[in-house]
């Protein structure tokens, strides 16, 4: 199942450090947390554990990201994926139901 990079808050952290935090860990990539853009707080079907919803604050960088980014921590693959293929059972709720239709 392909899912966005994210995790649970650290004590004291709020969603746009977390963002931040789980970014760079799980893709290496360095973000600063004031240029990250809300699209909100969502909730949906959780996509590796059946029977529950995850909720989750989501964002968007508004800046190109090199397509030389690469899987770091406990991420096996990255992908780059495009909105011509919702279609695609192994994309996450998340992500078709409730990510991709503010873009």
């Amino acid at each position: 199942m392909w899912m966005n990079p994210g995790g649970k808050p650290e004590p004291g952290e709020d969603a746009r450090q977390c963002a931040v935090r789980e970014v760079r860990e799980e893709l290496g990539l360095e973000l600063d947390p004031d240029r990250l853009v809300s699209l909100g707080k969502h909730t949906a079907q959780a996509a590796n554990e059946p029977g529950f919803n995850v909720v989750a604050n989501c964002f968007v960088w508004p800046d190109p990201i090199p397509e030389t980014t690469g899987p770091h921590a406990e991420i096996s693959e990255v992908r780059w994926n495009d909105m011509s293929n919702l279609d695609d059972e192994t994309l996450s709720p998340l992500l078709v139901q409730e990510i991709y239709p503010l873009l």
